[in-house]
């Protein structure tokens, strides 16, 4: 039994939409629900008894998502049944699929991300075209930052205590552009303010015009933010709410800071690599990342992630004779919240946990030290390791966190500790300190220590700390009990400029190693 091209392009379009419900674990009659059409209908389709209609096609395309390809299918059998039938008017763009009732489609997307002077300046360009009956007035915009991706308890305290502010977004759009034009201004009008995200409408007007985007038109609009390092976290994602035919998301970092890049695509279900590489390229003393994808499906998130290998230059500040001069490590320390040496607070002991009853106290307290350590570790090379101590931020609380040269180990969590033990050997070795990061001095201290400090449930431990973490517990506990490290010099020892310091980034050495 032959059949004809128009039941073989029928057949291919029931094969492609029986594919796609299976993939997406759908059964028919929850297709049917999610279409808005009756379960016997999707049955007959599939069973190739009720040809396709260009309705069914549209919503069957949407709900799947299937990247344009049951809509591939549809067009194939359509052009035969047209051909057939007599040419006919086609809607919507050439080529363009689009979902049941769609007004908007994304022609092409192009994100772009800076990162300058420690903030983050975003644009994003939208190609769009109008592909519904009615005029477009307005289009949604989100900003949404993470400082703590995979923390949600961490980074929702962080975002309470440090709100992302419309002021500091600086939030701009224009519609449209030319060789000498920035474009027409937008307004916008902001519909939600949390904390982390701002969700506003971009308004295709402004106090001179109005500007609506008509049935079959096109137009490029683009809108601008920055958020500071501080509060944006390192990675960048682009989720696809409207049909798009091209999405382009480019980064750009200064080449000094060796930033290295990595994308996943993510869904509510599962996350794995972009099926396609990052493409990095040089200009000047930048780089560029850049990654390009075609007909994403709806729905999609894809997240470019990043780290930077070398420590962030320190900015410089202009003085009189127009020269340059690098802001003293003290001021980029108080910059980012460090108390400094005179002030009373690094002088009173810390006040005691009472856990586990204070437990929530106790991991806010952690948390925020936490996020400091993060934030000093892009300003700072740490070759020994670093400690911060509660006191150090303005609390008033009796706890400390330290650092290990070992990046891949988790750091050491003090909370009421207590040197119990420690050697009788002893050795000198320069130390530097947060709160007065402009010298360094040479302190004799313990070979090893044995600590006693508590968990957050109050359960109290005891750990030997030997070698370098040992001087670094050390000098922490002893900010928690109001001693700096200059109070264990020798009345003879005399503090180092760190300019003159030549052991930044080395590890401190110990006679067996």
């Amino acid at each position: 039994m032959t059949t004809s091209p128009l039941d073989r392009a029928a057949g291919a379009f029931a094969a492609e939409l029986a594919q796609w419900r299976a993939e997406r674990g759908l059964s028919k009659k929850q297709l049917a629900a999610n279409m808005g059409f009756d379960p016997s209908y999707v049955s007959h389709v599939e069973g190739r008894r009720h040809r396709p209609t260009e309705d069914f096609a549209r919503r069957a395309e949407a709900v799947l998502q299937a990247g344009g390809a049951i809509w591939a299918r549809f067009t194939e059998y359509n052009e035969l049944r047209r051909n057939r039938a007599g040419p006919r008017p086609s809607s919507g763009a050439p080529g363009q699929w689009l979902p049941p009732g769609a007004g908007l489609v994304v022609e092409h997307e192009i994100a772009t991300l800076s990162y300058m002077d420690g903030v983050y300046h975003c644009t994003i360009r939208r190609h769009l075209y109008n592909a519904g009956t009615e005029p477009v007035t307005r289009y949604p915009v989100r900003v949404s930052v993470d400082r703590y991706p995979g923390e949600p308890e961490r980074s929702n305290q962080f975002y309470r205590e440090n709100p992302l502010t419309w002021d500091e977004l600086n939030l701009s759009a224009f519609h449209g552009e030319g060789p000498e034009s920035p474009g027409e201004p937008m307004e916008w009008r902001a519909t939600h303010d949390r904390d982390s995200f701002k969700e506003a409408w971009v308004l295709f007007e402004n106090d001179q015009s109005r500007f609506p985007l008509y049935r079959g038109q096109r137009a490029v609009i683009r809108y601008s933010y920055q958020v500071g390092e501080d509060k944006w976290g390192r990675w960048f994602q682009r989720a696809v709410r409207l049909p798009t035919r091209r999405l382009t998301i480019q980064l750009r970092f200064p080449t000094a800071v060796a930033p290295a890049v990595w994308g996943v695509q993510t869904s509510l279900t599962a996350e794995s690599p972009l099926r396609t590489p990052v493409q990095e390229m040089s200009d000047g003393d930048s780089t560029i990342f850049e990654w390009n994808t075609s007909n994403p499906p709806l729905s999609a998130r894809f997240r470019l992630q990043w780290r930077f290998r070398a420590p962030i230059p320190a900015p410089r500040v202009s003085i009189e004779n127009n020269q340059s001069s690098r802001i003293r490590a003290s001021e980029r320390m108080r910059a980012v919240g460090i108390v400094q040496r005179g002030s009373d607070q690094l002088r009173q002991p810390a006040r005691q946990f009472d856990l586990p009853a204070e437990e929530p106290m106790a991991r806010e307290v952690v948390n925020r030290l936490l996020t400091a350590l993060d934030r000093i570790c892009e300003l700072h090379v740490f070759g020994k390791g670093m400690g911060l101590a509660a006191p150090q931020l303005g609390l008033d609380w009796a706890a400390a966190v330290v650092r290990t040269p070992e990046p891949d180990l988790p750091p050491v969590v003090l909370l009421n500790p207590s040197v119990v033990g420690a050697s009788s050997e002893a050795d000198e070795q320069f130390e530097g300190c947060l709160s007065f990061f402009d010298v360094r001095g040479r302190v004799r201290r313990p070979m090893w220590l044995e600590v006693r400090h508590l968990t957050f449930t109050g359960a109290a431990t005891i750990t030997v700390f030997e070698q370098g973490l040992a001087r670094l517990v050390a000098h922490e506990i002893d900010h928690l009990e109001g001693r700096l490290y200059v109070d264990r010099m020798p009345p003879d020892g005399s503090l180092v400029p760190v300019e003159e310091y030549r052991g930044t980034g080395n590890p401190w050495r110990y006679g067996d190693g």
